[in-house]
């Protein structure tokens, strides 16, 4: 496949999957890998939509270890969605995977045809963590986009996630902890109620980094707090868990 200008294939480590990237861009962590792991219980058959897709890494690994019918990615930035298509095609996953270049908030005005209200049973997706105006500014226009609330804010992708699911469908979402009180606010104020919540530390040792939480829509009042997830052992080497999630063996 023919690259543009700053562009690389870099192996995703699961299942020979690949994904274009730019250098210069902004390059997926591993919150999207834990992200597509926590929302691999949706069921079979299922469609879903993935709000900021950016490169298309979670729509990519969820349509590999699921058996969902049909994922929507959104993108707004033009040059990263065209990456996000070409490494659909890439993967040979056209049949499973659509990415759409638009605004989320533009899926509000009701006239998308792919996207109808209520009609998908789960969100997946890796917002901006940062609220307008906090944080240091980083001129680099694609990570400043992929990492601040210019284009939509959080409330923005809950409130779309209301939209488009079906009453009882699942929002899974990947965020930070210091965004938790704001993240539960909203979503109980969209009748998301969460369900499940989990928190990422790069070491046992640590302070979470991350937090994965599952909300499903217009469901009864239960939270379950499950077992924390560490990346990393004493030996700074990952744990059982994540090499599980990247479906490789423990190297000794």
């Amino acid at each position: 496949m023919e690259l543009k200008e700053n562009e690389r294939i870099d192996d995703l480590e699961y299942n020979n999957l690949k994904i274009i990237q730019n250098e210069k861009g902004f390059c997926f962590g591993i919150d999207s890998v834990l992200i597509s792991d926590f929302a691999r219980e949706v069921k079979n058959n299922s469609i879903g939509v993935d709000l900021g897709t950016g490169t298309g890494i979670i729509s990519i690994l969820l349509a590999c270890k699921t058996k969902l019918s049909k994922i929507i990615g959104i993108e707004i930035q033009e040059d990263v969605a065209d990456m996000a298509k070409r490494s659909v095609k890439l993967n040979n996953l056209q049949n499973k995977i659509d990415i759409l270049n638009i605004n989320i908030k533009d899926i509000l005005n009701d006239k998308l045809e792919i996207l109808k209200r209520e009609n998908f049973d789960f969100i997946v997706t890796n917002p901006p963590y940062k609220k307008l105006e906090t944080g240091r500014i980083n001129k680099n226009e694609y990570k400043y986009i992929s990492r601040h609330e210019i284009t939509a804010t959080l409330e923005d992708f809950v409130e779309v996630s209301k939209y488009l699911l079906k009453d009882k469908g699942s929002i899974y979402m990947v965020h930070r902890p210091d965004r938790l009180v704001d993240i539960l606010t909203i979503m109980r104020k969209y009748k998301l109620e969460p369900k499940k919540i989990r928190f990422v530390h790069s070491m046992a040792n640590k302070e979470p980094s991350l937090v994965l939480i599952k909300a499903v829509k217009n469901a009864n009042v239960f939270l379950r707090i499950e077992k924390p997830l560490i990346i990393y052992d004493e030996n700074e080497k990952y744990t059982d868990e994540i090499y599980r999630i990247y479906d490789r063996d423990k190297k000794i």
